[in-house]
């Protein structure tokens, strides 16, 4: 619209010209005409736009300092508890809990055995149970009597034989249990654990609803081509692992909730934690303001996972936890 009105402003100089003024009319034509005027507010549009972005980049870098430093703080709790949790659980949550209950409490536990599934809780790469010691007590808190943070090891090379472990694990806990199915919970790399077992080695029939914390469903770019371990390059965006878990996977069973957070540092891009596939009932939650270790521990996910997995209704799209 500028140039356009400068062109205005020019055929008008030159018509002055013709009239017997060359110079005067194009020459006042400059401050008075419409080229300049027209120019301002495209100026300060331009000027509010730049603004923007720098005021969008600086509390983006801030955001992120924030949850950058809660990672590490949660980092440094998860060093002090690492060490309890590099054997597996040895005991029945339910047998324990319940002896310390009361006659009325044990009645809820039972009741709430009859209506909520076992839970798997399954951790991220070099982790291991204790990542979970907060989610893990607060399922139990709030009436969940069968919950089991499991283990896995790092020299494991492969998700699909990760997978396959996984599986033999859900047919013991189903046999224990007597329940048909199980509920399960992955932190990053188990969470696509977890869903290569449920797509592409039929759990879905024993899998009720997976929920994944900060899981790379399309890939992360933060891996890089040439990683040491064989796993995490499954991780890479076009993995062969990747290509079969976008393949066709008519008549699922499972439901998905995956929480994706937009200040998650080993995701490139944020987006990359979402789940989209057409053949599988996905739920994508957007947290803000959380990095990506602190996902199964901040309270405000925490909740929303019972709430998952309570699977009472539509779950909000967003969640703000900073």
């Amino acid at each position: 619209m500028a140039g356009q009105s400068s062109s205005r402003s020019s055929g008008s100089g030159t018509s002055g010209a013709s009239g017997g003024e060359p110079d005067g009319g194009s020459a006042e034509a400059g401050p008075t005409g419409a080229g300049p005027t027209g120019a301002g507010p495209a100026a300060e549009r331009d000027a509010e736009a730049e603004a923007a972005t720098a005021a969008g980049r600086l509390w983006h870098s801030v955001g992120l300092a924030r949850a950058t430093a809660a990672d590490l703080a949660v980092l440094a709790r998860h060093l002090v508890l690492y060490p309890t949790g590099m054997f597996p659980e040895h005991e029945h949550l339910e047998a324990r809990e319940s002896g310390r209950a009361d006659a009325h409490g044990r009645a809820r536990a039972a009741a709430a055995a009859r209506t909520r599934p076992p839970v798997l809780l399954l951790h991220g790469f070099v982790d291991n149970r204790s990542a979970f010691s907060v989610l893990r007590r607060s399922l139990h808190e709030h009436g969940w009597p069968q919950v089991q943070a499991l283990n896995y090891s790092p020299l494991i090379g492969d998700i699909r034989t990760a997978a396959e472990m996984l599986g033999r694990h859900v047919e013991e806990v189903c046999a224990r249990s007597h329940r048909r199915r199980v509920d399960i919970v992955g932190h990053s790399l188990g969470g696509l654990i977890a869903r290569y077992y449920v797509q592409r080695l039929g759990g879905d029939h024993r899998v009720r609803t997976l929920v994944t914390l900060g899981t790379p469903h399309a890939g992360t770019r933060a891996v890089p081509v040439l990683a040491p371990h064989p796993i995490i390059r499954q991780l890479r965006p076009g993995s062969g692992v990747l290509q079969e878990l976008a393949a066709p996977s008519p008549g699922c069973r499972t439901r998905f909730v995956a929480f994706w957070s937009d200040l998650d540092q080993l995701m490139i891009p944020v987006e990359a934690a979402r789940l989209v596939h057409p053949d599988l009932p996905a739920e994508n939650v957007q947290v803000s303001g959380v990095g990506h270790l602190a996902l199964p521990v901040h309270g405000t996910v925490v909740t929303e996972i019972r709430r998952a997995l309570l699977g009472a209704g539509p779950l909000r799209p967003a969640i703000e936890a900073a």
